[in-house]
């Protein structure tokens, strides 16, 4: 009957975890507690440098256990914790109580009967985690006695992971339980203290002397430091000594942020659904940007990785592909905001490992759904992508969370300074972030973020954009030799002043041919009206003869018109653009031999073009625009020399997908 009562669900186990949880957290923070660390083993309780070890403590001091935690995560959130337990009823509990503070838990000491239930399973796991960035806890008289005298677990997985012990001792005010191990019941409101000795590095084998065990070499320093934690007096010359209020790290980086998302949450599927009616969403997929999945999934380690628009897609397949290539049994999880980018993805990538869902909005209850169903072993955002919810949800799974190409703009990292606290919750979450150039690793730094990768801007490493080769060879069939001029991503605002270069240009060159792709295809219409009724390529049309425009409003196929231009205008950068400009992604046509253009507002690709330097020609105006191509098409040699001076800035750093590629399937060990 009690079994029952207190099986895994139960409403009794609940209301008693609960209640122990709930007693233990409030004794242990209102506890002044002085801290005492020896100075290497510091290094490992914070995973300094990648340093990880094993701790080990009595049996007695478990309930205080937390409160090291608790001094250890604000230091490095990015580490993991997890506690030997046994595979009985009380090991579960025990579990289920300090699971929430994200000690993890595994299982594999032996039952109630004494019988091995995993132990060698549970010894490869504890290696595992040590070997990828994790501390491993243990408790070596446990979970059944002797009393203060050391069993093999701890030492053995320490010396199988070629890892140190950290002796660790604790007491404060309390009463002690008449069970075999006298345990600690911390009472609230009193002092406590902990000491953490020396690291201990203890040999593979047992030594013939047993005066000289690994296991009493052990159980001396656990005693010795438990002892001075009892008879607590200072003494450590070199020793930092903290004296503090504990409390569980904070998971979420902003509760304000939180609550606000969770109060707009009813008024959000309106917006959705108004969004919908203006095309901005996928009709029938609307439900998965409030965490409703739309298909099952696969069984299998699973990577999530978000790209927000067409840009990060692009620079992200490449690594995406590499993943998958690498570890035959990955799933990855593609998700995008915009429903551009999501037919990019399905045009570039048909993938049967890859699954394409829309990114849930930033609202707690709809990140938890969308995770309880995908359950990814590890999360790669893109760029600037940082949604203060959905990371600390993801942190408080301990799925480790990282940053491909990271991207710090003057005005995002001017607005993160004003909400500082919140930018270091949040970027601290990461278990690392590989940032686009030093400037951005510079703002991330001064920001909070902890591991920061060697800068390296991905989008310099891709590879060219794919063509269909039959479409290519229509196309430049039906051209006829005609020169041809790119506008290449262009926003509302500019083609007035591309369709007035290209009535210039036409004195000069009768068979020019400019070619006006809009970054958004469903404006093709109101760019075709610009242009004077230019033929649309999304309506089947091709230019006359007579033509100078030629509106390309489809989508996927930049590498196709920039295979067929020899001049390329990069948009979204001229200071008529409506939307503030930024410029776009210039690597992508420096790939593909052309020579290149844009307007002075490239503040979103700063870092790129300063690379590129000379090579890329900057225009305002549309007397400037046309001047510029007539040039280039008048010295062919000119033109040549800046598209190789280009490419060979944007080919330089192949490499990169591949490191980049290692270090995301390094996050499904750790």
């Amino acid at each position: 009957m009690a079994r029952r009562l207190l099986s895994p669900g139960s409403f009794v186990r609940k209301i008693l975890v609960g209640t122990i949880r709930g007693y233990l957290g409030f004794a242990l923070r209102t506890t002044r507690w002085t801290i005492s660390v020896e100075p290497e083993a510091r290094r490992v309780l914070t995973c300094e440098d990648g340093r990880t070890g094993v701790v080990a403590f009595w049996h007695e001091v478990l309930p205080l256990t937390p409160a090291l935690w608790w001094w250890a995560e604000p230091q490095n959130p990015a580490m993991r914790l997890h506690v030997l337990i046994s595979r009985n009823q009380d090991g579960r509990l025990i579990a289920d109580i300090v699971g929430k503070w994200r000690i993890w838990s595994i299982a594999g000491s032996s039952d109630t009967r004494g019988k091995d239930k995993g132990g060698a399973a549970a010894l490869r796991r504890m290696r595992a985690r040590l070997r990828h960035g994790g501390i491993v806890a243990i408790t070596p008289d446990g979970p059944r006695g002797p009393r203060r005298q050391a069993q093999q677990g701890a030492t053995a997985v320490a010396a199988l992971a070629r890892r140190p012990i950290v002796p660790v001792g604790a007491t404060c005010l309390s009463i002690r339980l008449k069970s075999w191990d006298k345990m600690i019941v911390p009472l609230p409101f009193g002092r406590g203290y902990l000491v953490c000795g020396a690291p201990l590095l203890l040999p593979r084998e047992k030594e013939a002397d047993p005066e000289h065990s690994a296991d009493r070499l052990l159980a001396e320093a656990i005693t010795r430091v438990t002892t001075e934690a009892e008879q607590f007096s200072g003494a450590h010359p070199g020793w930092r000594q903290e004296k503090l209020w504990l409390a569980p790290l904070s998971l979420q980086p902003s509760r304000v942020w939180s609550a606000v998302a969770t109060a707009l949450a009813p008024l959000l599927p309106f917006l959705l659904r108004w969004r919908q009616t203006r095309g901005k969403e996928s009709p029938g997929r609307v439900r998965e940007k409030m965490g409703f999945a739309s298909r099952q999934r696969p069984p299998g380690p699973l990577v999530w990785f978000h790209a927000a628009s067409v840009g990060e897609v692009v620079s992200i397949l490449p690594l995406v592909e590499i993943c998958l290539a690498k570890n035959a049994a990955l799933t990855a999880l593609v998700t995008t905001g915009t429903v551009t980018a999501a037919s990019l993805l399905q045009q570039r990538l048909t993938h049967p490992r890859l699954v394409h869902q829309f990114v849930p909005l930033d609202v707690p209850r709809w990140g938890r759904r969308f995770l309880a169903h995908w359950q990814p072993q590890a999360v790669v955002f893109t760029e600037s992508e940082l949604w203060p919810n959905l990371i600390g949800l993801c942190h408080q799974q301990a799925v480790p969370v990282a940053l491909v190409n990271g991207r710090m703009s003057g005005r995002s990292f001017r607005g993160w300074l004003k909400l500082r606290p919140v930018a270091r919750r949040m970027l601290e979450r990461f278990a690392w972030i590989a940032p686009r150039s030093e400037e951005d690793s510079e703002r991330f730094r001064r920001l909070g973020a902890r591991s920061l990768l060697a800068a390296g801007d991905i989008k310099t490493a891709a590879p060219a954009l794919p063509v269909d080769p039959a479409a290519l060879q229509a196309v430049t069939q039906q051209l006829a030799g005609r020169p041809v001029f790119l506008a290449a991503s262009t926003h509302e605002g500019e083609e007035e002043r591309i369709w007035q270069a290209a009535q210039s240009l036409r004195a000069s060159f009768p068979s020019l041919l400019t070619i006006l792709v809009p970054r958004h295809p469903e404006r093709g219409a109101a760019v075709s009206a610009i242009c004077g009724g230019a033929p649309r390529r999304a309506l089947g049309q091709f230019p006359a003869r007579t033509d100078a425009v030629w509106v390309c409003d489809t989508l996927g196929e930049l590498g196709l018109f920039y295979r067929l231009a020899e001049v390329v205008f990069l948009g979204n950068s001229l200071p008529d653009v409506r939307n503030g400009g930024g410029g776009h992604n210039p690597f992508e046509p420096a790939r593909l031999d052309c020579a290149l253009a844009t307007g002075p507002l490239t503040q979103n690709f700063h870092e790129a073009f300063a690379v590129l330097g000379k090579s890329v020609a900057s225009v305002s105006t549309a007397s400037d625009l046309a001047g510029w191509v007539a040039t280039l098409l008048k010295h062919p040699d000119q033109r040549e020399a800046r598209a190789a001076e280009a490419r060979a800035v944007a080919t330089a750093n192949t490499a990169l997908p591949e490191e980049l590629a290692e270090k995301v399937l390094g996050l499904l060990s750790s």
